[in-house]
């Protein structure tokens, strides 16, 4: 099966990402997740190794490579790069090739040629602001895949475009892509 790395970003969707980690690995995929700093402020990383069976990582200062390259040797083994949920601030920072923690420095180190998807997450309004959207069309011309967002109730109580995805619409992306791409 596949290679799957799957960046966590601070959401209250975060617990859709455990269940698309949960529902991948049960698919027999190999699941690294990746959670940024302020995610683990929400859902807890051992959450995500007893459903993936490997550790997940939350800091690139304490590597698993000793010599502190695991953005380019997670990178190099992937077959495909899931950011879900992305937050306004993730879709910003992938935009413009940030690489502020270990997610950026994957999505970076990734070769361009393998596939990469990202599950939007966010208040209706802040998905709807200009700069947000100009960010996802940026990262759409650079050949990100954005699934959703859905239109619904959100965490804070409004309804609208911002919902993420349910996990298994994205888990049915996720595999379609990797179909594709073989």
């Amino acid at each position: 099966m596949s290679e799957i790395l799957v960046g966590v970003g601070a959401s209250a969707a975060c617990f859709k990402a455990a269940a698309v980690c949960s529902l991948l690995s049960k698919e027999g995929h190999g699941v690294q997740a990746v959670l940024t700093r302020n995610a683990t402020k929400l859902v807890q990383p051992l959450q995500f190794s007893c459903l993936t069976g490997r550790r997940a990582l939350t800091d690139e200062w304490e590597p698993l490579d000793p010599a502190g390259m695991d953005h380019i040797a997670l990178a190099r083994r992937a077959d495909l790069l899931l950011i879900c949920p992305a937050t306004a601030h993730l879709i910003g920072a992938l935009a413009h090739g940030l690489a502020e923690d270990l997610v950026g420095s994957l999505a970076l180190a990734l070769e361009a040629r393998k596939p990469r998807l990202l599950a939007p997450a966010m208040n209706p309004e802040m998905w709807a602001n200009p700069l947000v959207q100009r960010n996802a069309r940026l990262l759409r011309e650079a050949g990100w895949q954005i699934l959703g967002p859905a239109e619904g109730p959100t965490a804070c109580g409004e309804s609208g475009a911002g919902r993420m995805l349910e996990p298994e619409p994205i888990v049915a992306a996720v595999r379609a892509t990797l179909q594709g791409s073989r």
